[in-house]
């Protein structure tokens, strides 16, 4: 735990912001997505009949990620989870489940403390309470292979290695059974790749919306590269 502190404290020294969001297409149906740049994902906005996920733009592959979720005082239910996965990841079921880790193409853990994947669960840390907001912590290291997690501001350890050895790329990804949850992108950061994605990251920090990089004039291949790191 301790190293995961020291993993996550360099990330803050050294890294940047991010700023993905959740994905408009890659969702269910059960899932709304709130706000300008679609940071908060509302599940089942009547009432529940199954489970509900939906994906992150960010693509994890090749380099070292940190996400923070924080998750509405309506915490409860059959499961609600927090994980990465590729994009044959289910992202619906008509059913109460354990959605991410179901399979081979997800890892997460729920509210309840279990760690999920491949349709194996194990315990993994001790369950939220319910009916309590909080702040959850995601830390993924591609070189290390490890998908780690924090709960308020407390390492909880690393719950999957060999994520590196994936030949798929990965993307977060959360779900809910419970009606009327929803789950907020908060502090999202990463390292830098290259000097070119430092200066990058120096550029998008001061414009921020895909607009107002229309507006630079520079090449259209430039523009690209810019938006490549935008919600």
């Amino acid at each position: 735990m301790v190293q995961c502190h020291s993993e996550l404290a360099a990330l803050m020294l050294q890294g940047c912001e991010d700023y993905w969001a959740w994905s408009r297409k890659e969702k269910s149906h059960e899932v709304k997505l709130v706000g300008k740049r679609r940071e908060t994902a509302h599940f089942h906005p009547k009432w529940s009949n199954g489970t509900a996920g939906v994906r992150g733009t960010r693509c994890l592959n090749y380099g070292t990620h940190y996400w923070e979720i924080r998750v509405s005082q309506r915490l409860f239910g059959t499961s609600m989870m927090f994980g990465v996965g590729t994009k044959d990841a289910c992202l619906h079921m008509d059913s109460f489940v354990n959605m991410i880790g179901e399979n081979d193409q997800s890892w997460g853990i729920s509210h309840k403390g279990i760690a999920w994947h491949n349709g194996k669960g194990r315990n993994f840390t001790k369950p939220f309470r319910e009916n309590e907001s909080t702040t959850l912590g995601v830390l993924f290291d591609w070189q290390k292979g490890t998908l780690s997690y924090f709960k308020d501001g407390e390492s909880l350890g690393v719950a999957f290695t060999g994520l590196n050895l994936v030949n798929q790329e990965l993307y977060p990804i959360v779900c809910s059974t419970a009606a009327k949850t929803e789950m907020t992108l908060c502090r999202r950061r990463r390292m830098y790749h290259s000097l070119q994605d430092r200066c990058r990251a120096a550029i998008v920090a001061k414009l921020k919306e895909e607009r107002h990089v229309d507006a630079l004039p520079i090449p259209n291949r430039m523009r690209c590269f810019l938006k490549e790191t935008m919600a």
